[in-house]
């Protein structure tokens, strides 16, 4: 449409398209697959343990299996660089997928056939269903990154989300009832039939259309894996811009992280059942952080992912100011709903953002490997916090220390506003649509 000057105007994205492209209902389908095997060998897989008599000991350090989801970039630069023999028609990224599905699939079938009577080797098919779920979420990342620009990175997220929850949820709440009934060999043989869909998903969508180096040499093959991924943020942006991004990735979500290691304490020295603490923070506020999400990506498509960014770390911050509410008033239940309610919807918001940002700021020629350690890159510091938050509240009180977890977003806003002159012109239209 021309405006007065005869200069055609800009048009606005469309969040609806965003939504309804086949790329975010893809990502719905991916996002159940790699929310699926998750709890397999994590919290569902504890409670099978617990009940087949395994010593406590053991029972957390088998169910930390889940540690390979932390360490993925570890063997993220394969994913990017090295095409599998067998699956090499399908693509990189499907070819990569496909395998990881078909790896998850495997070892929740040997899980379900060895149980835990058998020991040693029901460690090694969890340790496998866990690698191959990591490796999964690799493939899908990048995958995502690689299908749509940063402006669609939000729906895409959004989607994303849906389907992982709903995974969760299979694996968690309906295997734990299903496990009043039959035996944990047919819940884990129905999760491995569950996989069949997101398997179908792979083989009907299409590939990336990225075209990547062949290196001539094993040497050179080595560096464009394992070197050049991380020398290439560093060279694009430049040492200052690379250094103040890198630190405004490590700060902007300590808000959100910090509430997770004394949550649950938190809720019971407030007066609530666990019953209550379940119905309201795992039914009702999973469905409130899809909301959210949803949200956040519909702000991404519009308004694009920095800008949406900026509002959603401060909103996060705040939600955390909700808790304090309950300090006075233990017990009340529509105060928790309240705090959870706005705390979740934030969380949710901040997802779709973060993500596009990251997805922004990844080469295509290492779209696994930098996303990988991207990722890895903000989530560190909560781990690191949630190791001393027991002493902090011991000292501050809950009070305290949820005062110290909003301040802690001031820093993440100061290196924003550093940062916007390089980001912060970078617009939605100008950032394409997603492909099919």
């Amino acid at each position: 449409m021309p405006t007065e000057a005869g200069v055609p105007a800009v048009r606005k994205p469309s969040v609806w398209r965003a939504f309804t492209e086949p790329a975010a209902w893809t990502m719905c389908l991916l996002g159940f697959s790699s929310g699926l095997p998750f709890l397999l060998v994590s919290v569902t897989l504890s409670l099978w343990l617990k009940e087949d008599g395994i010593a406590l000991k053991d029972v957390t350090m088998i169910a930390s299996a889940g540690m390979s989801y932390a360490l993925k970039f570890l063997w993220a630069p394969l994913l990017d660089h090295w095409r599998l023999p067998l699956f090499k028609r399908l693509g990189q990224r499907r070819g990569w997928l496909l395998f990881a599905q078909f790896g998850v699939i495997c070892g929740l079938v040997l899980m379900a056939l060895l149980t835990p009577r058998q020991l040693q080797p029901f460690v090694f098919a969890t340790l496998l269903v866990a690698f191959m779920g990591a490796t999964q979420d690799i493939a899908i990342d990048a995958y995502r990154i690689e299908i749509a620009p940063p402006s669609a990175q939000g729906a895409l997220v959004a989607t994303y989300a849906l389907g992982y929850r709903l995974g969760l949820l299979l694996a968690g709440a309906v295997a734990l009832i299903l496990a009043d009934h039959v035996a944990w060999t047919w819940i884990y043989l129905l999760m491995a039939v569950a996989m069949v869909v997101p398997i179908v998903t792979t083989f009907v969508m299409r590939e990336p259309d990225i075209v990547r180096s062949t290196p001539p040499s094993w040497r050179m093959a080595m560096r464009e894996s394992v070197i050049d991924p991380f020398t290439d943020f560093f060279r694009r942006y430049g040492w200052a811009l690379a250094g103040l991004t890198l630190l405004f990735i490590l700060l902007f979500k300590l808000p959100e992280q910090s509430i997770g290691t004394i949550f649950n304490p938190f809720m019971r020295d407030m007066g609530f059942s666990k019953t209550e603490i379940g119905a309201v923070t795992k039914i009702y506020g999973v469905w409130v952080g899809i909301a959210g999400a949803f949200v956040g990506g519909a702000a991404v498509a519009r308004w694009g992912a920095w800008r949406t960014l900026g509002v959603c770390i401060v909103l996060e911050g705040c939600s955390n100011l909700l808790y304090l509410l309950l300090l006075g008033n233990h017990g009340n239940l529509a105060l928790l709903t309240l705090a959870i309610s706005g705390q979740n919807f934030a969380e949710g918001l901040l997802g779709p953002p973060t993500v596009a940002f990251l997805s922004l700021l990844v080469n295509r020629q290492h779209t696994a490997t930098q996303y990988a350690l991207l990722s890895s890159l903000v989530n560190m510091p909560g781990k690191v916090l949630g190791f001393f938050a027991g002493g902090l509240v011991a000292v501050m009180g809950y009070g305290g220390y949820f005062a110290i977890t909003v301040v802690s977003m001031i820093p993440a806003m100061l290196l924003f506003a550093a940062l916007w002159p390089r980001f912060g012109r970078d617009r939605p239209e100008d950032q394409g649509t997603p492909a099919g």
